[in-house]
């Protein structure tokens, strides 16, 4: 893999920058971080801006607020997510939880659970709650372009009772965590390119990955939504824990893989819808179907 020797360097002296400062100094510098980063980011952000007017339909300068909110959101949960395993002790005085009773549901089906969730919120804060709550947690890592940067998200995980697994989608690990009836956190909301399934993404025509669906149909796996929120007073999350998907007419979830994909992107969509600015729209999720690059 290449070496991002600038990007590894300034992550580091971030890194001890956010563990010397308190908690709340931390999350707050990187929050003004982010919307800096946003004002400088010329093109990406103009570009995230034009797909946030043309997906919600709203004008340019709500388009703009909602970039700069996500920027922003993304620069706090940085901060936060590298100060993690000094706040894990205290993570339920941050992290409200709700509807947990579904997800002991979904586990008591003995086949294991597959969350569906998306980069939405403070998606690395719900997998350490949980697996402090005693959930055996696996998370599947996207693989960065400096190995390095990959391994650092994987110890962060780690030592905060987060399983990860491999680098990408690693299929063997991801049925071995099943069958054990564990719990595995996939974030669907990418463009899957050709090896997707076209399904609407925010009413828009999305490729959309199939991969996990096909993988919970096959080991009766329960597929179960879930996302956190960041709250009002953006000090506090909300963590909320929906029952898990059921096909049409009682059929297993997945036995029809389009109808059980547009669920899928009815549910993220739905929490985006309420809370724009927590998604990341510097991603090109249309790229594939809208030539949205």
């Amino acid at each position: 893999m290449k070496k991002q020797p600038a990007i590894w360097a300034a992550l580091q002296g971030y890194r001890r920058l956010c563990a010397a400062l308190p908690h709340g100094a931390a999350a707050a510098a990187g929050e003004t971080l982010g919307r800096t980063l946003g004002r400088l980011s010329g093109k990406r952000a103009n570009k995230a801006r034009m797909r946030c007017m043309r997906i919600l339909g709203v004008d340019e300068r709500t388009a703009g607020e909602i970039i700069s909110d996500a920027y922003g959101h993304f620069g706090r949960a940085l901060a936060e997510f590298l100060r993690l395993p000094v706040e894990y002790g205290r993570l339920d005085k941050i992290v409200s939880l709700s509807g947990e009773e579904h997800l002991r549901d979904a586990l008591g089906r003995g086949r294991g659970v597959i969350f569906l969730s998306g980069h939405i919120g403070c998606w690395e804060y719900g997998a350490a709650m949980l697996a402090k709550l005693g959930f055996p947690m696996n998370a599947i890592g996207a693989e960065q372009r400096d190995d390095r940067i990959t391994d650092a998200i994987a110890e962060l995980r780690r030592t905060c009772g987060v399983k990860p697994l491999g680098k990408g989608f690693d299929l063997r690990a991801a049925i071995e965590c099943l069958r054990k009836n564990e719990i595995l956190a996939i974030l669907l909301d990418q463009d899957a390119r050709e090896s997707g399934i076209v399904s609407p993404f925010l009413g828009f025509p999305a490729s959309t990955p199939v991969g996990p669906i096909k993988l919970a149909r096959k080991l009766g796996s329960a597929v179960v939504p879930v996302h956190i929120i960041r709250d009002q007073d953006v000090a506090h999350m909300t963590m909320t824990i929906e029952p898990a998907l059921e096909g049409p007419g009682g059929e297993p979830f997945g036995d029809d893989l389009q109808w059980a994909a547009d669920r899928c992107n009815e549910a993220i969509s739905g929490w985006i819808r309420k809370t724009p600015g927590q998604w990341m729209w510097m991603y090109p999720r249309w790229a594939t179907t809208l030539n949205d690059r």
